[in-house]
């Protein structure tokens, strides 16, 4: 029998240890279990999305409020369990969340992998922003105007 995921859902209480697990097999070290440890004690989180397949988390992604723009969300991290990458799962968890982007008006930026990250939906940043890390790994989805043009990330993210 094929086996697939459910559909993403909210993150529940009690899966955190689940989704530490996850992070650190799917990145290879414990930096991003931390970050979102550091991010949650910080309440920089404005939610947490997991992907289940029988029962387990196998996909996960974390918005948080940015400083600046304020209302802006900052989406990181985004995991896929290793044995399950490259079938699509993370397109289509990322893809998602930029659809919710679009549609609720919500401006979410990711810094990452720019042929990915436009695979699923999101757009280059305009080359009038500042940011502490680099413009040409830096996407949003949503409409992204804003009077402030400094990215500001939460303060966990330069931990």
């Amino acid at each position: 029998m094929l086996k697939i995921p459910d559909f993403m859902r909210e993150m529940k209480r009690g899966e955190e240890t689940a989704v530490a697990n996850l992070l650190t097999a799917a990145f290879g070290q414990k930096d991003e279990a931390q970050l979102v440890e550091t991010l949650r004690k910080s309440r920089a989180i404005a939610g947490e999305m997991v992907l289940p397949m029988e029962g387990e988390v196998v996909g996960y992604a974390a918005l948080s409020k940015m400083v600046a723009p304020k209302g802006w969300l900052c989406l990181a991290p985004v995991a896929i369990r290793p044995d399950l990458q490259g079938r699509g799962y993370g397109r289509r968890l990322t893809g998602m969340i930029t659809q919710w982007a679009e549609i609720s008006g919500q401006t979410v930026v990711v810094l990452g992998d720019p042929d990915f990250y436009t695979r699923c939906g999101f757009h280059p940043i305009a080359e009038d922003f500042s940011s502490p890390y680099p413009l040409t790994h830096t996407l949003t989805a949503g409409p992204g105007k804003a009077k402030v043009k400094d990215l500001i990330y939460p303060k966990a993210f330069g931990a």
